[in-house]
């Protein structure tokens, strides 16, 4: 079937010398993988190794055969060209990081168009700012409502939060949050894009992000620790 769509590349893997393996979010039908002959050539091609940068957000047409194996596009072009994503080194990061936990995140070949416009929009967002030292945070927790374990925040005033299930409870159990942690947890789901980024300071967001990887470890089976996590924390320490 020959479908025309917009994705999100969320990684890239050589293959062999020359070919690539690239995943991608598609609007029209989720995840998808796709073969890249050729990404490496010297040849003019159409697909151009710099179309697969993390988080590009790409006009497809591909030829989708749905029989769970890689997929084979025809055409690629930039949908939105990004100004200072892929050049400004701490954004670069903040986007290797963000890749990296939502390769682990998004695990099914469902459609799922209210999630790939909350990722272009925020990309956009996170695009045309400067003062962006909270968003990875922001984009994980946000992420959660279309991933289906966004925090139940009906007893948002109860002071302890419980990882496993989603929820404020009046008790410290065995998988809840500190109160100090809930209390900046608390502040994390306030908080938009366009707010003062200076809110926390960087050891509060170290702790912050330590709860975000912890919370999707234990909603997500077979989650896995993404390996720039540390060049994200040398970035912001």
């Amino acid at each position: 079937m020959l479908v025309k769509t917009k994705a999100i590349v969320i990684s890239a893997l050589k293959f062999q010398e020359k070919s690539l393996i690239v995943k991608c979010f598609t609007l029209s039908s989720g995840l998808k993988s796709y073969f890249v002959r050729d990404a490496f050539s010297n040849r003019k091609t159409s697909q151009k190794i710099a179309y697969f940068q993390p988080f590009s957000i790409l006009e497809i047409e591909a030829v989708h055969k749905n029989k769970g194996t890689l997929e084979n596009l025809k055409e690629i072009k930039t949908a939105v060209p990004f100004q200072t994503i892929h050049t400004d080194i701490v954004k670069s990061t903040i986007v290797m990081f963000l890749s990296e936990m939502l390769h682990h995140s998004i695990q099914e070949e469902e459609k799922n168009e209210s999630l790939f416009e909350f990722l272009e929009s925020a990309l956009i967002w996170f695009d045309h700012h400067d003062e962006v030292s909270n968003f990875h945070l922001i984009l994980l927790l946000e992420a959660t409502k279309y991933l289906g374990f966004y925090p139940d925040v009906s007893e948002i005033d109860l002071p302890f939060f419980e990882m496993n299930d989603g929820v404020f409870t009046l008790f410290h159990g065995i998988n809840a949050l500190t109160e100090h942690e809930t209390n900046l947890f608390k502040k994390l789901i306030d908080l938009k894009f366009d707010n003062d980024q200076r809110v926390f300071h960087v050891v509060e967001r170290q702790v912050l992000l330590k709860v975000l990887i912890e919370y999707y470890s234990f909603h997500l089976e077979g989650f896995k620790r993404p390996k720039s996590l540390d060049v994200l924390r040398e970035i912001f320490s």
